[in-house]
């Protein structure tokens, strides 16, 4: 039997913070389908009828112990799923398969009508370039550090001459592997004399650093802004989450009003800005992250940010 106007929610397997909406949206009583496209085959099939109904599009997905009614679902909680990869296939079959894949399943979700998402995949996707964030939190009129975009090292050393403490960082999180061992890319310092030709290679992002006091983690759900001031005095917070301390603050009207904004522009309804704190008060914009983590800080802050997302999803709307 198909859940009645059930709440779609996308993860892979072991993830805690879908996790803690479902919890959520169970105490509310909305029926939940959660899957992973993944798992496509044995426990996740699709059916997906078009140019036959009177709706545009009508079926059914189905995992093992649920149904959805494609043409009664309310939301779509798109919270970092995994793809297929099909590793066990040659690889011109893996390459093919996972096409379809992404084209068919994900085809028939973009084509459901009506439902919300948070955040829908396509928008994710364009929200997610660094440049641009840049390029749009200055229109918006937020505090945007000098930086470069480059693969030209001389333009590299003569900003760092020009800046003096400069850091460097990846436009995008990758998974990476050296000799087995996983890396993460981190923001770090960078000298003009680290500077070669291998800069040529792809472009890289150089950046001024912020002689910040405190970093702020901001959530936003709906219309609703949650703020999170993280003390640490490092550059890059994420480096020793055991050296983080974490205060719930208010966002000075104007900035909150210019990340609501960010998110209308870009078609977003939850985001995760990562803002810095000067000595003097202002407040820089970092980056955003369209699908970023934030469930640890409901445990260290008691903030009901889990229950945003469940009263967003139940209402289907943005209110």
């Amino acid at each position: 039997m198909a859940e009645e106007r059930p709440v779609l929610v996308a993860t892979e397997a072991d993830d805690l913070t879908a996790d803690m909406v479902i919890n959520e949206l169970n105490r509310r009583n909305v029926p939940v389908v959660r899957f992973n496209p993944a798992d496509i085959g044995a426990d996740l099939t699709v059916s997906a009828r078009f140019g036959i109904c009177p709706a545009p599009v009508a079926g059914q997905m189905h995992t093992p112990s649920r149904t959805a009614d494609l043409s009664r679902v309310r939301a779509v909680y798109w919270r970092r799923p995994e793809w297929p990869r099909f590793p066990y296939l040659p690889p011109d079959d893996s390459r093919f398969a996972a096409a379809q894949v992404r084209y068919g399943l994900g085809g028939i979700l973009y084509a459901l009508d009506g439902p919300l998402w948070v955040n829908h995949p396509l928008r994710i996707a364009v929200a997610d370039y660094k440049p641009t964030q840049l390029a749009l939190a200055q229109r918006l009129g937020l505090t945007v550090p000098p930086t470069l975009v480059t693969n030209a090292p001389a333009d590299a050393r003569k900003f760092i001459a020009a800046h003096g403490q400069v850091i460097s960082k990846p436009l995008r999180w990758t998974p990476y592997e050296r000799n087995g061992v996983p890396l993460t890319g981190w923001a770090d310092p960078v000298t003009a004399d680290e500077i070669d030709d291998s800069v040529r290679v792809t472009p890289h992002l150089f950046q001024a650093r912020v002689d910040k006091i405190a970093d702020l983690r901001v959530l936003i759900v709906g219309r609703r802004t949650f703020t999170v001031r993280i003390d640490s005095g490092l550059l890059d917070w994420r480096r020793d989450y055991s050296a983080l301390s974490y205060t719930v603050e208010g966002l000075p009207r104007g900035v909150n009003k210019a990340l609501l904004a960010y998110l209308d522009h870009v078609g977003l309804v939850s985001g995760s800005f990562d803002l810095a704190v000067d000595r003097a008060g202002v407040h820089w914009w970092l980056e955003l992250n369209p699908n970023g983590q934030w469930g640890w800080l409901e445990g260290k802050t008691g903030l009901e940010m889990s229950a945003a997302f469940a009263d967003l999803l139940t209402r289907g709307v943005i209110s």
